[in-house]
Order: C-alpha cells, then structure tokens, then sequence
C-alpha cells in the first residue's frame, strides 16, 4: 500500500495545525459557527443531531494493523468505545468533542491518515473494489490509479470549490464491487482488442435527490491520458455546473440537461487542449506508484487446502461461512476473507474498539498486515492462506464477527438515520436491525443473494435506490414513514429501483419485505436470484402480494 512521502507528512501536519488554529478561534467565540461551517467541512468534521462528527479518509478503502489500531485506540480516548464504517470506504466517529478534533487529526497524521476532502464541494475519497489487488478476474490492481487520482485531487486549486461533492470510483473487474455506474465518475480498467490496458470512462451517475446511472463517455481511453481526461471531465463539470440551486449541481443533472453527446463534445474539445502537456502521465511516475503495490511476498502452496474442506465437512456453520464470506484469490492456496461487520443488536457498519483491535491483530497473524474496507459496510482480510481459514474462524466467533450473511438479507446497507444525522426524515438503524432478526439463517441460506439498502433521507447515504429492496425514510405529518422500491442493483447491470406504490409506517414495513421475500420464493425459477427474477416477472406480481391489489 501507499506510503507518505515528505510532501505528504508536510501537508497532512499543516493541515492539522491550521485546523487547531481555526478551532481555538471558534472556541474563543472570534468567529460564529456560520464562519467556522467551511473551514471544518474541509477537515471532515459535520454537525450532526446531537454532536459533532468526524469522517476519517481510508483511501479506496486500504488499510494497515496500524491504521486500525490507531482507529480503536482513537474510538476509546475520543468517542464512545467504536467508529462506523461507511458506503464510501470511510471511518465516522459520531461523538468526537470540538475541541479534541484537532488532537484526533494529529493522531491519524502519526499513521499516515487524515480526514482532507472527506467532506466539502470537491473531490472526495476516491473508492474501489475492495478486492484491489487480490480478485482472480482483475486486469490490474486498480489502486494504482485511485492513488494517482489522489495525489491529482488532493487540494487542487482548481477543483477545491466545485459546483457540488465530486466522486470517484475505480474498478479492474468485470464484475462491478465499487459501483462505478452510480459516480459522478465511474472508470473501468480493461484491455482492449489488441491487448493494451486503458480505461472506460462513465460520467454523470449518482443516487440522492435525482438518481441517474452514468453513461460512458470513453470507451477506451490510453493509460497516459488518465489524468489529462478527468481533468477535462472536472473542467467542463466546473464550468457548467449549477451553482444556484444545490438540487441541480451534480454533473449528473448536467450530464441530463445537456445530453452525453454534448457533454462529450465539450469534454474532446477541453482535453484536446490539454492531453499533451505536463497533465500526461510518464510511465515512470505510474511504475513508482505501482511499486508501493506489489502483492505481498505469498507462498507457494497447493490449492487444495485439505484441513479448511475437511472442517466444511463436519461442520455446518463454518461451511455455511466459507460459502457466504470468503472469495476466490489470485494467488494459489489463498483466499479473500470477509468480516461481517453486520452484528445481532449493534448498528450496520459499526465496530467497537475492541473489534477493532482484533481485526487488526487477524491482519497481522493472517493477512500480511493488510485490510479493506467495503462498500458494504464489512472488512476485508484480502490475502489469507485457504488452510489457515478455520483457525481465522474461531478466533473471530468469540468476538461476534462470524456471521455467515455476506450478501444475504442480514447484510444490509444503512445510514445512521435520525438516530444521529440532522438532514435525515426517519430512523435506519431500528428497521435495519429488525429486518435481521425476521430472518433467521435457515431462511436467508434458502433465499440466497439479496442486497437490502436503507437511507433515512433522499440523499441516499444508504444507496436505496440501487438495492434488489431500497426503503427510504420519510417525513409524513411528523411521523417516521418508509417508501420502499424494489429492483436496484448497483453492479455492472447497474439499474435504479421503481418505488413499489404508497409509503408504509414504521410497524408495517418490515412486513412488507417479508411478503416481497415471500413472493419471490414462490415464483423464482431454479437457481434464480431475487433480482433475476424481478427482471423476469416484472414489479406486478410483488405488487399485488403487498397491497392485495388485483
């Protein structure tokens, strides 16, 4: 993974320092919090219901033991015992005190860790597929290029007062995990006919208040024009993006006013100007960004690992584990093993200092010190030795970290709703943990993949609308109330959800998608996902399940 250089450290301690100034300034009542609101929006830190909040930068979602350690040890001396993890690979500590913020800040400088551009009208935290560099199916380690994005984006001057949030995301897959279609802009890594590796480049998706899935504006676009093409991209957005109503400033509804051609046409003219000067990337600078991610020093083993199947065999829940939460790797004898963050009774996406640690020690002892963060909320131990997998188990099952619920009804997305967010209209947290206990794991192995996504408000910081079952939290006549839609997916078939018809109360909806389970279960096709078949059946017949219509 990527190491700070003396730019870096500078930078990162800078910022610290002028934050510490800005903050005793706010303190000292020499500025109001109206004047303060830019300043700390910059460093990540958001006012929230009942306290402030803090959201910690974990580029494209890598992390070292180190790095979460200093994450648990800054969850017990700042905050209340555990850190949320977030959609955007990201860390959120929901009760930090104002004037302790700047301290967090210099202890995440200590490991290379900060909160820049984690919130603010520029280019957040560029995301990717949390398998990076482990996935069997990747044409490259996608990092490469999310690192380079960062250094590009970090305090541009140009792109430091966008229109509105800019967001990235990267992937090498075929299989789409870090759902470039709904970005403001998606690339993909892929090989062409002759065998050269470049870039698609999709623009113009995002969720909230007008959801769109992006178009493609490149279908292949050569490695050395990477930076001069999303700088194009960014110019363009600048220049024509809304400024006088918050509603209409992503490049999303640009992209949508205008048309992709149009859009397309300003961006080959902008880029044309500027491919070829300092913008263009000398293959020595991507291979001394590529060297900081070399695959660790793996080992030849066999493939086989005998003592993890004969485990499956005698046991149920470690099979049942095996299944649902570990991936195949790119390298002989390993595997991608994930941690469920996904607890009986504690909020999606939250994890206790405690856990934290562990999950740091498990990087140490199994996974070459190394962990991701998912856009589903969970963590990743990306490189571990297949037959040392039963021994990673039951060192997580004392913890409550074993769920076997990967990608199954229990594994759901959910923003922190009223419980904490100001802008949000219902509770998350409450139906989230009530859709879990509805399903025990008997039913959700018969049910099998089915993605859940829950936001307590329309910007969608749960990403309902790409979820198979998407509830929003409304406001009705000052009651929690819930919309719900059915058949998103935020994958490579990226698609938005069709809300299923009136709102239900907070009593009726997890109700609601018991009998959508149930629907599905009855008219699904062999081997049939839920999404397959919704795409095959259509909205009606659930429908009709739900509100009894004819």
């Amino acid at each position: 993974m990527y190491r700070y250089d003396e730019h870096d450290h500078a930078l990162v301690q800078d910022r610290v320092a002028q934050f510490r100034r800005q903050v005793e300034r706010r303190m000292q009542g020499e500025i109001t919090e109206e004047q303060f609101r830019p300043l700390r929006l910059m460093n990540g830190l958001y006012l929230q219901l009942h306290a402030y909040m803090l959201r910690v930068a974990i580029p494209y979602g890598t992390l070292d033991s180190r790095q979460m350690r200093k994450l648990a040890w800054i969850a017990r001396r700042y905050d209340k015992g555990y850190g949320h993890f977030t959609t955007r690979q990201n860390l959120q500590y929901n009760w930090p005190k104002l004037e302790e913020t700047p301290d967090i800040l210099a202890e995440l400088a200590e490991v290379e860790m900060h909160a820049i551009q984690t919130s603010g009208n520029c280019i957040r935290n560029v995301t990717s597929d949390q398998y990076a560099g482990a996935a069997k199916d990747e044409v490259e380690d996608p990092r490469i290029w999310c690192e380079i994005a960062r250094q590009w984006s970090t305090l541009h001057p140009e792109f430091s007062f966008l229109p509105r949030k800019f967001k990235i995301a990267i992937t090498a897959c075929e299989h789409d995990r870090a759902a470039v279609k709904v970005h403001d802009i998606g690339v993909i890594v892929k090989r062409d006919a002759g065998g050269e590796v470049g870039f698609e480049v999709i623009v113009g998706g995002g969720l909230g208040r007008t959801p769109f899935v992006g178009k493609t504006i490149r279908e292949f676009l050569p490695k050395e024009h990477f930076l001069s093409y999303l700088e194009a991209v960014l110019r363009v957005y600048n220049q024509l993006g809304r400024r006088d109503n918050k509603f209409k400033a992503r490049i999303k509804v640009t992209v949508h006013e205008i048309g992709i051609e149009e859009f397309r046409r300003l961006v080959e003219e902008e880029w044309a100007a500027i491919r070829d000067t300092s913008l263009k990337l000398p293959k020595e600078e991507v291979d001394r960004i590529a060297a900081h991610f070399q695959p660790p020093a793996f080992r030849a083993l066999d493939a086989t690992a005998r003592a993890t199947e004969d485990r499956a065999a005698k046991d149920p829940a470690f099979a049942s584990w095996l299944r649902h939460n570990v991936a195949p790797h790119k390298a002989s004898g390993y595997a991608i093993a994930n941690v469920s963050l996904k607890v009986p009774g504690q909020a999606p996406g939250d994890a206790s200092a405690e856990q934290m640690d562990l999950l740091a020690d498990l990087a140490d002892e199994y996974s070459f010190s190394e962990l991701r963060v998912t856009h589903a909320q969970n963590i990743v131990l990306p490189h571990v030795e297949r037959d040392r997998l039963p021994a990673l188990y039951d060192r997580l099952v004392p913890a409550g970290l074993a769920a076997a619920n990967v990608g199954l009804v229990s594994d759901i997305i959910c923003c922190p709703g009223l419980d904490y967010c100001s802008l949000a209209n219902a509770r998350s947290i409450p139906v989230a943990q009530q859709i879990a206990e509805r399903f025990d794991a008997a039913k959700q192995e018969r049910i099998g993949e089915l993605q859940i996504k829950i936001s307590g408000c329309i910007n969608a910081c749960g990403h309902h609308h790409v979820g198979h079952i998407g509830i929003l939290g409304v406001d009705r006549k000052g009651e929690e109330h819930y919309q719900v839609q059915i058949g998103g997916s935020a994958d490579e078939n990226a698609s938005l959800g069709r809300i299923l018809g009136r709102g239900f109360s907070a009593d009726e909806v997890v109700d609601v998608v018991d009998k959508l389970v149930e629907t599905y279960l009855d008219l699904r096709e062999e081997g049939e996902t839920f999404l397959e078949t919704y795409r095959r059946i259509g909205q009606e017949p659930f429908k009709e399940r739900v509100y009894g219509t004819a």
